[in-house]
């Protein structure tokens, strides 16, 4: 895998744990020559893990709508800065640049990312690997989510069990890797 796609929260939590796994996160991905692919902010979570790699010597690719750009949010030491339209423009342009997805705990945009992601999956739009980074039990209520929907029959269980979700990032990874190679 080269490229992934890391969707995350442009605010910073309190507890140390996250922060601590953002670091963790890219610094793996520059020791290893994975590029990333995120939303292009200098704050938050996705500001931390930005300056961590290219602090390491990896490369960073932004992708961030202009009215947000316009905000001053917008990361300006990045390897690849990419400026679209919109939020769908930068969605789509990221799942075609990525070869997997990963989401970091975050908040209504980085559920909101991770699921389109899922649903393109569904429908065949993309195979790639992908799923939820579940630092400090973060996820679990949408695991117990996705397995009540599948339980109820608005999903199918293979579908849920193809979404990776592992507290630790050397588990994620590792699946990751192996789910990218079977492909």
């Amino acid at each position: 895998m080269k490229r992934i796609a890391v969707f995350c929260g442009s605010k910073m939590p309190e507890l140390p744990i996250y922060r601590e796994e953002a670091v963790r996160l890219a610094t793996y991905f520059s020791n290893n020559d994975i590029q990333l692919i995120y939303g292009g902010a200098k704050v938050g979570i996705m500001g931390l893990i930005a300056d961590t790699m290219l602090q390491n010597d990896g490369y960073v690719i932004g992708v961030m709508p202009k009215v947000l750009a316009e905000k001053e949010i917008l990361h300006e030491g990045l390897s690849e800065s990419i400026l679209v339209k919109d939020m769908h423009e930068r969605k789509a342009l990221m799942m075609d640049m990525a070869d997997g997805f990963i989401a970091f705990p975050g908040g209504c945009g980085t559920m909101e990312e991770i699921f389109e992601v899922i649903t393109w999956n569904q429908i065949g739009i993309h195979n790639k690997p992908y799923g939820f980074l579940n630092i400090d039990h973060y996820y679990d209520g949408i695991k117990t989510y996705l397995d009540h929907a599948a339980h109820i029959g608005f999903s199918t269980q293979q579908q849920i069990d193809h979404i990776i979700f592992e507290p630790r990032f050397d588990d994620f990874i590792y699946k990751m890797e192996s789910r990218f190679s079977d492909k």
